[in-house]
């Protein structure tokens, strides 16, 4: 049964089971330090009562006296009802005592010790006799030449002591019950916050909900982040570490000190992204050689009954890899441009076959014959250019698509290219993402320029590296927007159905993954200049993309 109690109501049991002990331990001792307090006053009352008898002359006279009794029990007896002893006893060396406050006791011997007293000390000690237990002082009456005449013993017995004593009891319980009630208010009232705090929950479910907890945590494969609202990185998961470029975080990192948003090497549109606390759902950010899918919301803790509103302990957030899928969405628009390609080059050789079709049919065979070879050798020659200029097949391709589609969007696409124009080293599917991304973004900014609409490409090869340049005949671009266009989210173009922004982004990214360079210059049509350095001998295509 006790594994199902609460925290709050195994805090408040303990702290009663405490504060209980507390008292019964402190009030024990707190009466047995009172009585021998008590003890110890006695005993300087009784020393002063005893050395005041036997300092008496007329003591000592009685002590000679032919019966002692006769004249120290009256003495005695107005001493007792003066000074508050229960008992004060005159006696003879010889233990015979001489006064009593019973008559019968007269003459017999006295009980407990006297030795010190022979020997002319006074002392003080709690002994037994025949009232009882009782706190007592012995003086010695001594005469004028220091010989031991007579003894003085007075003395309070342990019930008197103990009477008095009891009257402080009340307050001794009034001050436990203070403490009880006060000990088991303070309980109640944290046990009460920790059942809020707990949902009513006992260590055991705890325990099991954190092994769970640290389960889902290294399980799942999408990266998990959790910022307090203070922009501290409460936690992060192994998957969010390998996403974000963080160092995984072990068992010796203290719980209590988690890291800053500022001291983590986060790029500024996640950090942005982390520190605003906003709603995002499936945003796309880029970080060093990946692109991320973002989603974020705060951590509320569950409604509880009387709250306004649910208490916001920060933000969770979840990044997914789109590395791959972005990689295969480049591959995917390389196929779609050469589909294009295909198609207006089939488009266009119809209306050709169509014009020879004609000129055959009116007779003129000599100027379909002219126009045919005219038109295999311009084809010809666009084909042998490509094919000489770029030595990689994908690449030759691509240019030749984007050459066909704008065409058919009143573009001239030129290509110069100088040296072998190699690219062998580099990863085929992030030149296509640099070079498709600028020939789109620069055949727009052309098409809705002004005539004559042209893109020239200019594809440079050397020892160093790879140079490629696409300047266009459009708008150009405003310098105050040359540091932003690079950034993922900013376009000068429309918001299409699927977002704008992506291209540069990419291109970017991908030129940052070759250790590449690229600069923006131009206001009479945009001028893009990118270079790539050489890899080095050996070095693996597929293993350098990855």
């Amino acid at each position: 049964m006790i594994h199902r109690w609460s925290i709050a109501r195994r805090l408040f049991v303990a702290n009663l089971v405490i504060v209980l002990a507390f008292i019964a331990i402190g009030g024990s001792a707190t009466y047995i330090d009172a009585r021998n307090r008590s003890y110890e006053e006695a005993g300087r009352r009784m020393t002063g009562v005893a050395a005041a008898i036997a300092a008496n002359p007329f003591v000592l006279q009685a002590a000679d006296a032919p019966d002692p009794s006769a004249l120290l029990q009256p003495y005695a007896q107005d001493v007792m009802a003066g000074s508050g002893a229960d008992f004060v006893t005159i006696m003879a060396p010889d233990r015979t005592r001489w006064t009593h406050p019973r008559e019968e006791e007269l003459g017999r011997p006295y009980i407990g010790s006297i030795d010190a007293a022979l020997h002319g000390e006074v002392f003080t000690e709690v002994t037994a006799g025949t009232l009882g237990p009782s706190v007592r002082t012995i003086a010695p009456v001594k005469d004028a030449a220091g010989n031991v005449k007579a003894l003085v013993a007075a003395g309070l017995t342990v019930r008197t002591l103990d009477v008095a004593l009891s009257a402080r009891l009340p307050t001794f319980l009034a001050l436990g019950l203070a403490l009880l009630l006060g000990g088991s208010l303070a309980s109640w009232l944290l046990g009460r916050y920790l059942r809020r705090v707990t949902r009513g929950w006992g260590p055991e479910q705890l325990a099991q909900l954190f092994a769970y907890y640290e389960s889902v945590l290294h399980s799942v494969r999408e990266g998990l982040i959790l910022i307090d609202t203070r922009g501290r990185v409460v936690m992060y998961n192994d998957q969010a570490a390998e996403l974000l470029g963080l160092v995984p975080r072990g068992s010796g990192d203290d719980p209590s000190r988690p890291p800053a948003l500022s001291d983590l090497p986060l790029t500024e549109s996640l950090k942005d992204l982390f520190e605003s606390g906003r709603t995002a759902h499936d945003e796309i950010h880029l970080t060093g050689p990946r692109i991320v899918v973002v989603n974020q919301g705060p951590a509320q803790a569950p409604d509880s009954p009387g709250a306004r509103r649910p208490a916001v302990f920060g933000t969770v957030a979840t990044i997914r890899d789109r590395t791959e899928i972005e990689s295969l969405g480049s591959e995917l628009e390389t196929m779609k441009t050469l589909s294009d390609a295909l198609r207006a080059q089939t488009h266009e050789h119809a209306n050709r076959l169509h014009t020879m079709v004609s000129l055959l049919e009116l007779g003129r065979t000599r100027e379909a014959l002219e126009f045919a070879t005219k038109d295999l050798e311009l084809s010809q020659q666009l084909t042998d250019e490509m094919i000489s200029s770029v030595d990689e097949p994908v690449l030759s391709a691509l240019i030749m698509g984007k050459a066909a589609e704008a065409n058919e969007r009143g573009v001239k696409l030129t290509l110069t290219a100088m040296g072998s124009a190699s690219v062998a080293g580099l990863a085929v599917q992030d030149l296509v993402t640099i070079l498709g991304n600028l020939l789109d973004n620069a055949i727009d900014a052309a098409a809705d320029g002004q005539s004559p609409k042209r893109v020239e490409l200019t594809v440079e090869s050397d020892a160093e590296g790879l140079d490629i340049t696409v300047k266009d005949s459009g708008p150009g671009i405003d310098p105050a927007a040359v540091d932003n266009i690079f950034k993922h989210g900013f376009s000068t173009k429309a918001t299409g159905p699927f977002g704008r922004g992506v291209g540069l982004a990419l291109v970017r990214q991908a030129v940052q993954r070759l250790d590449g360079t690229m600069t923006i210059t131009g206001t009479n049509g945009a001028q893009f200049h990118v270079f790539l350095p050489a890899m080095a001998p050996g070095t693996d295509k597929e293993e350098q993309y990855q």
